[in-house]
């Protein structure tokens, strides 16, 4: 679609341009806007929302103007903890909806309505982060001597990962002393946020198989490494986040052992039992991975409720986690008939808000997570659906032959319509202070690596470049800055080449550093709405803009045309490159090159 057909769509999103900015509580009125081109034959524009259940319509009155556009402006009464909303536009031909999937000539439901919620939002230091994912066996070894244990098969540290079969016995001796050792290539990249895979001891290399959640691995250096190393990370001004299963134990865990135990004592309500083999609900029927019964008192208060818990443990003194993500969070105090999934949300985050008001929850999440993601539990959610996926779809080559992450099927390669269509979907389901907090990113532990998918350098920068600039924060896989490759999730747990430097892609690792610069000297980048415009096959082109910035975004996995965009964006008829070529700038408008693969960021206003 051409800039211009997109730009001249009325707009309206969460950001501050929109909504006035601010915690809310019930009872607040809430100024919304709404962006109306100038040329646009609007005749009037109403609010619609729903208040306790009933639709309510309110006028919007013009609120400014000038020779390119109309503000529309209505008072939003927030008499629910959620409060949905869309706009209703009166024009020549007939009335219209705006609702976050754009404008439509046709009724529409409440699903992709705009949402306003009073429950706090994430801390403000999350938007303000890029997130650094290590997965403690494969990051760095430290010069610690420790026996195997009996499940384990020790690998040397250039030993490739196996990619099927028994992935989760390599062991390759990784220790969080090691990842100490190592955080000046964190703040080189320019990273603030490390987050740990599980730490807790387990029977597995990857340590989602608890045995306790009372102390640290001592294969990873126990409980003085954690606290060392939360030390080493705050005193560069960075932060620590672990990683917790909440939707089960391992088969070794001690309150599974005392349960098989003694059926008849606490730790027995703990569990879901069946009466078929082998006697427990497990993981997608993995037996290692019993499930917890998140209605019982008992377990909520030793797990996830209070100053006792699990949850609130580590986030004290000496450890000092800034926070959590939940494994298996969509699965969490879901069983059957039962479902307290948003229960158990809201405890472990009002446990987590007493020991650490600026703690931070996001919850692991593969599918749609929208309806999870109301504002009043997880914080965010990995964004798999809402970019990973979609993202995966339009940098995947053609023809390719491998499977789809998580699907028995090709993957296959969309165009840049269907992306946006699906950025789109998600966005709008969730409110927007939990929109602009989602963990974006282009793989993880649990997904083949994005140089593997993408089939080279020059397309995993394009994914990078959308990745800091897309609303959300960035989460980068350690590796991935290096190039790293690896055909399954298991496959991809490469080690990192420490010693062998040779192995490093310095243009991927240049490129990550250059675009994480880039969103850290912008707060449009990392604050500002979304307008969306220009959406062609092999390009897209967005605007991110907060009240004193504006930023321009073109991405694009093959050469294409180029595009013009009207010259009134960029007002003082300049633009400042970021990133990438020149964005040309001329009295006729603004010519965005048509270069491909390529990333392009340029400061309008």
């Amino acid at each position: 679609m051409s800039g211009a057909r997109l730009l001249d769509a009325v707009h309206h999103d969460g950001s501050e341009i929109f909504v006035e900015p601010g915690e809310r509580a019930l009872g607040d009125v809430v100024r919304v806007r709404i962006r109306v081109p100038l040329e646009r034959p609007v005749r009037s524009v109403h609010l619609r929302s729903v208040v306790d259940g009933e639709p309510r319509l309110v006028a919007a009155r013009l609120d400014s103007a000038d020779e390119h556009e109309r503000w529309y402006a209505a008072d939003l009464e927030l008499r629910n903890p959620v409060t949905s909303y869309r706009f209703l536009l009166d024009e020549p031909d007939g009335y219209r909806w705006l609702n976050g999937l754009g404008l439509h000539a046709r009724e529409v439901t409440d699903a992709a309505d705009f949402r306003l919620t009073v429950h706090g939002s994430a801390p403000a230091w999350a938007r303000e982060a890029v997130v650094y994912q290590v997965f403690p066996d494969r990051f760095a070894r430290s010069g610690a001597v420790r026996p195997a244990p009996d499940w384990a098969e020790p690998a040397e540290w250039d030993d490739e990962p196996r990619a099927v079969g028994r992935t989760g016995t390599q062991l390759y001796g990784g220790d969080l002393a090691g990842i100490e050792e190592h955080l000046d290539h964190l703040q080189r990249l320019g990273v603030d946020v490390l987050y740990l895979t599980p730490f807790f001891p387990s029977r597995s290399n990857h340590r989602y198989d608890a045995t306790t959640f009372d102390h640290v691995d001592p294969l990873l250096g126990g409980d003085e490494a954690l606290a060392s190393l939360s030390r080493a990370v705050h005193a560069r001004g960075m932060r620590i986040m672990g990683d917790l299963t909440t939707n089960h134990t391992g088969v070794g865990h001690e309150w599974f052992l005392a349960a098989q135990a003694d059926r008849a004592g606490t730790e027995a309500s703990f569990y879901h039992w069946t009466t078929t083999e082998p006697g427990y609900a497990s993981w997608l029927g993995h037996r290692s991975l019993p499930t917890l019964d998140h209605t019982e008192p008992a377990l909520a208060a030793r797990l996830v409720e209070g100053p006792g818990s699990v949850v609130h443990r580590w986030l004290d003194e000496p450890y000092r986690l800034d926070g959590w993500r939940i494994d298996v969070a969509n699965m969490t105090g879901r069983y059957g008939e039962v479902d307290v999934t948003r229960a158990v949300a809201r405890a472990i985050r009002a446990t987590m808000h007493d020991v650490r008001p600026d703690a931070l929850l996001v919850s692991e999440h593969f599918h749609d997570a929208t309806a999870d993601l109301q504002g009043d539990g997880w914080h965010a959610n990995m964004n798999y659906a809402g970019f990973a996926r979609p993202v995966w779809g339009w940098l995947t080559p053609a023809g390719t032959s491998a499977l789809a992450p998580g699907l028995p099927v090709p993957a296959a390669r969309r165009d840049a319509a269907a992306m946006v269509q699906t950025m789109r979907e998600v966005i709008s389901a969730v409110p927007w202070s939990v929109a602009g907090n989602q963990w974006n990113l282009l793989g993880s532990h649990d997904t083949p690596r994005i140089a593997t998918t993408v089939g080279g350098a020059e397309l995993v920068e394009v994914g990078l470049g959308l990745l800091m600039t897309y609303p959300g924060t960035p989460m980068i896989f350690a590796g991935d800055e290096l190039g790293a490759t690896g055909s399954t999730g298991e496959h991809g747990r490469v080690t990192m080449p420490w010693e062998a430097p040779e192995r490093w892609d310095r243009r991927t690792f240049d490129a990550c550093r250059a675009l994480i610069e880039v969103r850290r000297a912008s707060r449009a980048l990392r604050e500002g709405g979304l307008r969306w415009a220009v959406v062609e096959p092999d390009a897209v082109v967005f605007l991110r803009e907060v009240r004193d910035e504006r930023v321009l975004v073109a991405v694009s996995r093959a050469p294409w045309d180029g595009a013009a965009l009207p010259a009134h964006l960029a007002p003082t008829g300049t633009a400042e490159v970021l990133h990438g070529p020149a964005l040309g700038v001329r009295p006729d408008g603004l010519h965005v090159p048509g270069d491909g693969p390529a990333v392009g960021i340029w400061r309008l206003a």
